[in-house]
């Protein structure tokens, strides 16, 4: 490139690295046991994309649908079972398991994920 000549070349990424959390697992490690050991929040996933789906709705929001089960669990859920919880950075690993369902594929948009 000579003097006065603009470089328009786009820097490369960095490879995305998981992020390790203060337990010393990775992300998706707390994902994967989190969505083993529930498998019901899943299958209510399903349920509801599926039940959207069937009254003509075509794109989802897995934030909507992650509110939504929220609420129903708080309705159907005796506080004296413990302190279940839904933790709201697991919901785009969700969406991305929904999407795997051939009746669901399309239905949600992707970011990149951070980590």
């Amino acid at each position: 490139m000579t003097q006065g000549e603009l470089d328009f070349t786009l820097p490369r990424p960095e490879p995305v690295r998981p992020k390790i959390l203060r337990d010393g697992r990775s992300f998706d490690e707390r994902f994967a046991e989190f969505h083993q050991q529930n498998p019901h929040v899943y299958q209510e996933l399903v349920r509801l994309a599926r039940q959207a789906k069937s009254v003509g709705i075509q794109k989802l929001g897995i934030r909507m649908l992650w509110e939504v089960m929220r609420w129903n669990f708080l309705l159907r859920t005796e506080r004296a079972e413990g302190d279940f919880k839904l933790n709201d950075h697991l919901h785009s690993r969700y969406a991305r398991l929904l999407n795997q369902e051939p009746d669901l594929r399309g239905s949600f948009e992707f970011r990149e994920l951070k980590s």
